[in-house]
C-alpha cells in the first residue's frame, strides 16, 4: 500500500510540474504582426480588399507600408503595389481597405507580401513588421509572404 501511495504521489508531482510549465510557454510568445485578408468585394470595375491587421508589439506602430504583389488567377504578376496600413496601436485590431482598379476579385489568385517598405515607431525592434509576419485569408484569394 505504501508503494502505491509513493507512486501516486510521484505521478501527481510530475503532472503538477508539467501543468505549471504550460503558462510559461504561453507567456513566451514573440510579438509579431498579423494580417488577414477578410473580404474581397467587387466595386464597379475594381476589387475592394478588406484586411484585418493587428500588432502584438508593446510599442505603437506609427506607420507601416507593405510592398505587395497581386497575381492573377493563372499565377502571373498583375501588379506590384504598396499597401499603407497607417498607424497601428499595440494589441488592437484595425481594418484597412484597398481598391485594386481595373481588376475583378475573381481575377486575383494570390497576394504576396513582399516585405515591409516602411515600419516606423519608437521602441520597435528591428524587423518588427516583417519578422514572424502572420498571414491569413478568409477568401478564395491565397495570401503568402
Amino acid at each position: 500500500m505504501d508503494k502505491m501511495r509513493k507512486r501516486l504521489t510521484s505521478m501527481m508531482a510530475g503532472t503538477a510540474m508539467i501543468l505549471s510549465s504550460a503558462p510559461l510557454a504561453a507567456q513566451d510568445q514573440t510579438p509579431h504582426m498579423s494580417v488577414e485578408l477578410n473580404a474581397a468585394q467587387p466595386q464597379d470595375d475594381a476589387c475592394k480588399l478588406s484586411f484585418l491587421v493587428q500588432s502584438t508589439h508593446e510599442a505603437a506602430i506609427t506607420k507601416v507600408v507593405y510592398e505587395t504583389v497581386i497575381f492573377d488567377a493563372s499565377g502571373q504578376v498583375n501588379r506590384l503595389t504598396l499597401f499603407d496600413f497607417g498607424a497601428l496601436p499595440p494589441g488592437r485590431p484595425r481594418v484597412r481597405q484597398f481598391v485594386i482598379p481595373a481588376t475583378a476579385c475573381d481575377g486575383i489568385g494570390q497576394i504576396l507580401f513582399n516585405g515591409a517598405q516602411t515600419c516606423d515607431g519608437a521602441g520597435l525592434p528591428e524587423g518588427a513588421c516583417s519578422t514572424g509576419l502572420e498571414l491569413k485569408t478568409r477568401t478564395e484569394i491565397e495570401v503568402i509572404g
